[in-house]
């Protein structure tokens, strides 16, 4: 007998249904490109109509959104059971390095060359940089709440963010073999407890 609410079978449909066009798309992005794959190519990748497909995503750019939100939800469930009495920017520090050591090189460079292939995308970045950092600070201030450290959690949040950007950027500009990013990302945070001179 099944025990589950039928409210409940559905909404598991439906967030499978969700999940399956998501991978479809972010499959067809990764082997054709983000503007030379199109909204027929992922529904019939997906086993759906095209109509189907906009009762889940209104626009394949929401694809992108769903990926980039699923990172960040992983990285903010990890930072929500962060020790209070550890540093907040070591903590960070350290949720975001072992999130992003969970990509390989030929992943990380398949989706570097994927947000970067379209216009669309390159303008979406600074606002995907702006939630994550806001979904960090939210995450931050839930685990050391006291009042009087609201600004440092902020600033530790603007950091963590900030050293992920610069991270990105000087893995891109590499030559020859590309150096793994968790270890250039912890040499980054690293960094900063160099006094400057």
């Amino acid at each position: 007998m099944n025990t589950l609410p039928d409210e409940g079978l559905r909404e598991r449909k439906r967030r499978e249904t969700r999940q399956r066009i998501a991978e479809a798309g972010q499959r067809l992005f990764m082997i054709h490109g983000y503007d030379a794959t199109t909204l027929d190519a992922i529904a019939a990748e997906a086993g759906i109509s095209r109509r189907t497909f906009f009762a889940y995503f209104r626009s394949k750019d929401e694809i992108i959104l769903f990926w980039q939100a699923a990172d960040s939800d992983r990285l903010v469930a990890d930072l929500l059971r962060a020790s209070p009495d550890a540093s907040p920017l070591d903590a960070v520090r350290d949720i975001m390095v072992k999130h992003i050591a969970g990509y390989t090189t030929e992943e990380m460079t398949a989706v570097d060359d994927l947000m970067r292939s379209s216009e669309a995308l390159l303008a979406r970045k600074p606002a995907y940089y702006a939630e994550l950092e806001h979904a960090i600070y939210e995450a931050l201030a839930q685990v050391w709440r006291q009042p009087e450290r609201q600004v440092a959690l902020r600033m530790v949040a603007v950091v963590a963010v900030g050293a992920m950007r610069l991270t990105l950027q000087a893995w891109r500009e590499q030559t020859g073999k590309r150096r793994p990013i968790a270890q250039m990302l912890r040499e980054t945070f690293e960094s900063l407890r160099v006094e400057p001179r």
